[in-house]
């Protein structure tokens, strides 16, 4: 079986492999990149992703592909001292960088190497389960999906934010912008120019708005839905389990 990998098609064993191939090397100058990226868009994006969570005091939280940190940074204020968080990455060297930045800010909390596919969680056990720009990288999103519906509880929640599919009227500008400024970017400050063309063609290849919809309500979500930000540059989707 093959899958996408940007515009190209690999052995689907292979992609996880590739992507951890690109994590790995831009890790050290992956925050710097997205403030570049987006002209610090990005932390605006991740704040209402936070507020449409509603995480409440003592619940419990799981961010998935939580590279470094930034959403359990912004939640920690909304959980307190008896909530609990995970910070969860299936790429070592994001995952390390994440639980240092954490520890620095004096953030304590577990920080586990896992695959979103195959959670090491049990059913019902999380309030809200969170994934921000991770579900695209993913082989199988429908499994993805399934798991965090699975260790979600009752009444528990899903926020994904991931690029999407733009207002019509930028798109012109958007892949412009997309296929020969980010790889330059990538080029001159992360030193890795073909993993931000890779960001740029899996960014096209990952399913729009109304599909993902339909993928987390076919996961057995209710009440599915989905925020545009940024002229559909990104979307905050949200399921809940009943």
């Amino acid at each position: 079986m093959t899958t996408d990998f940007g515009f190209s098609q690999v052995d689907e064993e292979a992609k996880a492999g590739k992507v951890a191939e690109i994590f790995h090397s831009v890790a050290n100058r992956y925050d710097v990149m997205n403030d570049l990226m987006s002209g610090g868009l990005h932390r605006l994006w991740k704040r209402f992703a936070v507020r449409l969570a509603a995480l409440k005091s003592r619940q419990r939280l799981l961010d998935i592909a939580g590279g470094s940190g930034d959403l359990v940074r912004l939640f920690v204020k909304d959980i307190g001292a008896e909530g609990e968080l995970w910070l969860t990455d299936v790429n070592q060297s994001m995952l390390q960088i994440g639980r240092n930045r954490l520890i620095n800010a004096g953030i304590l909390c577990p920080a586990l190497l896992c695959d979103a596919e195959k959670l090491p969680f049990p059913p019902n056990y999380f309030d809200v389960v969170t994934c921000a720009f991770g579900l695209r990288n993913m082989t199988h999103k429908d499994r993805a999906l399934a798991e965090m519906q699975r260790v979600l509880r009752p009444g528990g929640r899903a926020i994904i934010l991931e690029f999407a599919k733009v207002w019509a009227p930028l798109k012109p500008a958007y892949d412009a912008y997309s296929f020969n400024v980010l790889p330059v970017l990538g080029k001159f400050v992360a030193r890795d120019e073909g993993s931000y063309r890779y960001l740029a063609e899996s960014i096209r290849m990952h399913p729009d708005q109304e599909t993902l919809k339909n993928m987390m309500t076919d996961a057995g979500f209710a009440k599915a839905e989905f925020f545009n930000l940024t002229g559909g540059v990104v979307a905050v989707h949200r399921g809940f389990k009943y």
